[in-house]
């Protein structure tokens, strides 16, 4: 059983004769202990503060049987790891779609404007969950509302653990696919015809981070931590 926050997409999945739901992580419309095992991929990443990255957490545990285990991805800070690049930095140079990318700089825009809802209980973080990091060698400093967030630049190293990463709608004509070859100016009329850009929040993990924020629950016992392609990734067990 599968479930998105994006109805387009559990769409597709129906269409594709998959049991799948519109629902929100942070909480689920599943009775706590029916599920043999859980996924997260590439979703606690998209959370706002430590307090809703945790929560979500949580609830992956509240899922599970007792025995039952879940497996979590979030995308590193360390896109580089024992000298070795991940796959998304690699792909820089070597996909010819990435040159088509329109440089956005590094401009900065105000968090209240991209994470709607935000109260100001979101933005407090627990303090053990903090000092947990901390002693990881983590900056985990929670994001304010007052906060500005840098854009990043696809394909290149984080600056930063907190940030709107680009994304780029491909589409439209043939005519207009071929003319977004050329490399055109980010704030310009054509760009925005050719590939509207779309900015989506991130919190990348660094080392440990997961990992803390996993143990700091005493429902569920970590059994495995490791590093996979530009990510971080933990198998964890409920008890």
């Amino acid at each position: 059983v599968g479930c998105d926050r994006s109805k387009n997409l559990v769409d597709i999945c129906r269409e594709k004769h998959c049991q799948a739901f519109v629902c929100d992580a942070l909480s689920v419309p599943m009775r706590s202990g029916s599920c043999d095992a859980c996924i997260s991929i590439a979703v606690i990443h998209h959370f706002s503060t430590a307090e809703r990255r945790l929560a979500t957490i949580h609830e992956l545990a509240r899922l599970l049987r007792p025995g039952g285990t879940a497996l979590i991805y979030v995308w590193a800070m360390e896109q580089e790891y024992k000298n070795q690049k991940s796959k998304y930095l690699k792909e820089k140079n070597g996909s010819k779609a990435n040159e088509k990318e329109i440089s956005t700089g590094t401009a900065q825009r105000p968090l209240r404007d991209q994470v709607p809802g935000r109260s100001s209980q979101d933005s407090a973080c627990s303090d053990q969950l903090i000092n947990d990091l901390k002693d990881e060698g983590c900056d985990a400093r929670p994001v304010g509302a007052d906060s500005r967030l840098p854009v990043h630049t696809n394909r290149t190293s984080f600056q930063s653990q907190d940030l709107l990463v680009p994304w780029h709608l491909k589409g439209g004509t043939k005519k207009k696919e071929e003319n977004d070859r050329v490399l055109l100016p980010a704030d310009s009329r054509e760009s925005q015809e050719l590939s509207p850009v779309f900015h989506r929040y991130y919190h990348v993990f660094c080392e440990g981070e997961l990992e803390a924020a996993c143990r700091s629950l005493d429902c569920v016992r970590v059994q495995k931590t490791y590093y996979d392609q530009g990510n971080w990734c933990v198998v964890l067990e409920k008890l």
